[in-house]
């Protein structure tokens, strides 16, 4: 008789530990800690460099990166006025197909800081990313 009495006590034992955990996963969905919202922070602060690594990224091996386009073009004509003018007009058409509003892109090393397209006001949450190529070095900076 005492072995059937030491079953009831792990039975018992074994419900009252079910019984707690129960208890506790109950508070603890109850009260649950807040979870802030990271993702307008940063899509702000991803938006400039995803930009980036649009016009500087290969998605495969036959495919022209536009950094490099604008480069050879600015280095094949010497940094001429005629070849900034027709490099400003490609990175507005890029900037355009890509839904781009608020932005600034320079060239920073080679042209000494000139701006190649820009469009609306600068703002606030100004977002940044460069990238070089060649002796070129580009940034863009998004609003």
């Amino acid at each position: 008789m005492k072995d059937e009495k030491g079953y009831f006590y792990i039975i018992d034992a074994f419900l009252a530990i079910v019984i707690l955990l129960i208890a506790i996963l109950m508070v603890n969905s109850i009260v649950s800690t807040s979870n802030p919202n990271y993702s307008s922070t940063s899509h702000d602060f991803k938006s400039a460099q995803d930009t980036m690594e649009l016009l500087s990224a290969k998605i495969n091996s036959t495919d022209r990166v536009f950094i490099e386009d604008i480069s050879n073009i600015l280095d094949e004509n010497h940094n001429s006025k005629h070849s900034v003018r027709e490099v400003s007009k490609l990175c507005r058409e890029k900037f355009e197909k890509l839904s781009l509003k608020n932005y600034q892109f320079k060239e920073n090393n080679v042209l000494g800081g000139k701006v190649l397209a820009s469009s609306g006001a600068v703002g606030e949450d100004v977002s940044v990313a460069s990238r070089s190529y060649g002796d070129y070095s580009y940034t863009l900076y998004i609003w």
